[in-house]
């Protein structure tokens, strides 16, 4: 199974100068632009792994400190004007050596770790990111700030989405389960199970995954273990990088009571995919969605 994984920005340090060409600047002036100089220089460069890492970043306001990145970074905009310096399979370990950054962000199980051995080796300080649920994005996005020097703005967009997280569950927490089938790629077909990502999503939104108990997080199935199931919804996320996947075609399979209803949802991958604050607005979206699926479901009972 192949995923498009992605990352970005450019370091840019801002000189303060006199607005007189001509004018003799003061002592306090001075020593309020020496304090600026060193307030800016004390914030690390970074090169990050992981688009969920440069996504991250941006929204403590570390953004403008990465120089270095690798493929698919794409969010947001700024972030397609960092240099890439690779990709999940291989980094281009001359090019880390080139750009000499303070601190390298890497994605544990994303990122090839025979490369950051390396980079450990050739003694480059590696901070590893591996959120697993929602809680972890938070305490995440604290981490980063404190060492990337952002911790106000880390703790205030820490405390939001929190906050934010909790109404989404109370919101959905007595909702009527519906059986679901999320679609993680059709080429074998393949679903989720718990320790997945998206499994999650499917908690919050109250959908039951008849192969949440399967012992991969990830398991790859066929049709014919899909039928027994009688899934009333199919979630099949989509995203605008993967113009060349062909999604599974539902339609040859109108015995599906989701096929039959049309109950066949397709939300914004990247935003589901990625351990970020558009993860949480992804929840709120599937979750809403889900329960028009339902309200549905009820009047036809």
């Amino acid at each position: 199974m192949k995923y498009a994984i992605k990352l970005t920005a450019l370091l840019c340090s801002l000189l303060v100068i006199s607005s007189s060409a001509f004018a003799v600047p003061d002592k306090e002036q001075n020593k309020e632009t020496r304090s600026e100089l060193k307030k800016e220089k004390s914030k690390p460069t970074i090169i990050a792994l992981s688009p969920h890492i440069v996504e991250m970043l941006y929204d403590i306001g570390a953004g403008e400190q990465i120089i270095g990145t690798t493929a698919f970074a794409d969010y947001p905009e700024q972030a397609k004007k960092i240099p890439k310096i690779g990709n999940y399979v291989r980094l281009q370990l001359e090019r880390v050596i080139e750009l000499q950054p303070d601190l390298i962000i890497a994605w544990k199980s994303g990122n090839p770790s025979d490369d950051l051995a390396r980079l450990e080796q050739l003694g480059f300080k590696v901070i590893y990111s591996q959120p697993y649920s929602f809680e972890d994005i938070a305490n995440e996005l604290r981490s980063f700030a404190k060492i990337t020097g952002h911790t106000v703005q880390g703790e205030k967009v820490a405390k939001k989405f929190e906050h934010e997280l909790a109404i989404i569950k109370n919101t959905y927490k007595n909702k009527t389960e519906i059986t679901g089938f999320y679609e993680l790629w059709s080429r074998p077909l393949t679903t989720v199970a718990k320790g997945s990502w998206p499994q999650q999503f499917l908690n919050v939104c109250k959908v039951k995954n008849p192969f949440e108990q399967v012992i991969t997080p990830y398991p790859q199935i066929s049709i014919e273990q899909v039928l027994p199931a009688s899934v009333q919804l199919i979630i099949q996320p989509l995203s605008v990088n993967q113009k060349d996947r062909e999604a599974f075609n539902w339609q040859d399979w109108p015995i599906i009571p989701a096929v039959a209803n049309k109950q066949i949802i397709q939300p914004d991958a990247d935003a589901m995919h990625r351990m970020t604050l558009r993860s949480l607005t992804a929840l709120k979206d599937l979750c809403a969605t889900i329960d028009q699926t339902r309200t549905i479901l009820q009047q036809k009972t």
